[in-house]
């Protein structure tokens, strides 16, 4: 996105990032410190995973609605044209499939037969996601989850187990540095 914009990549997450501050992710506590500081170390994560500048982007934006997990929201679904002029069109499409993503109806079906794959936990509409949807946000989940768990004990405790699971049903469509540790 950096390219067709004709701004090098730190200037533009400098101005996302100036966003989520203005939205007021500075100073919401999330486990490691703020939501800013994850949402930055998750994005770091993804560039360091090798994907594409949209998935680290939507990396860095994925709780701007809120998620399944965390209700805390930066803004509402109904400014996704607000987020879109932010960070272009690819990117909120993958910030909104994370966020909309009903988890305790989605998980158990990722990685078996059973179609359709997701439900809209705003919309409650399932679908069935392309692949490089699917991709995206299984990197953005992985990198999210990893992040958290690496700073709330207790949350690593509870969850990292199922979300090793469910990793190893996918994890032909994680990036190979994830697929690896598994």
């Amino acid at each position: 996105m950096s390219e067709i914009l004709g701004e090098p990549a730190s200037d533009r997450l400098t101005a996302i990032e100036d966003f989520l501050r203005s939205r007021g992710a500075e100073g919401m506590p999330h486990p490691g410190g703020t939501l800013l500081q994850h949402l930055i170390r998750v994005r770091e994560r993804l560039a360091e995973w090798g994907t594409d500048w949209d998935v680290q982007v939507a990396g860095l934006c994925h709780a701007a609605y809120g998620t399944d997990g965390f209700a805390p929201s930066l803004m509402d679904v109904a400014e996704r044209a607000v987020l879109l002029d932010v960070i272009g069109a690819r990117a909120e499409e993958l910030v909104y499939l994370y966020a909309s993503c009903d988890r305790g109806v989605t998980y158990p079906r990722l990685g078996t037969e059973r179609r359709p794959v997701f439900r809209d936990r705003f919309t409650r509409v399932e679908f069935d996601p392309g692949e490089g949807d699917l991709r995206a946000f299984l990197a953005v989940t992985a990198a999210n989850e990893f992040d958290v768990f690496e700073h709330n004990a207790e949350l690593r405790r509870q969850y990292e187990a199922g979300l090793v699971r469910m990793l190893r049903r996918v994890a032909g469509l994680l990036p190979r540095a994830v697929a690896t540790t598994l």
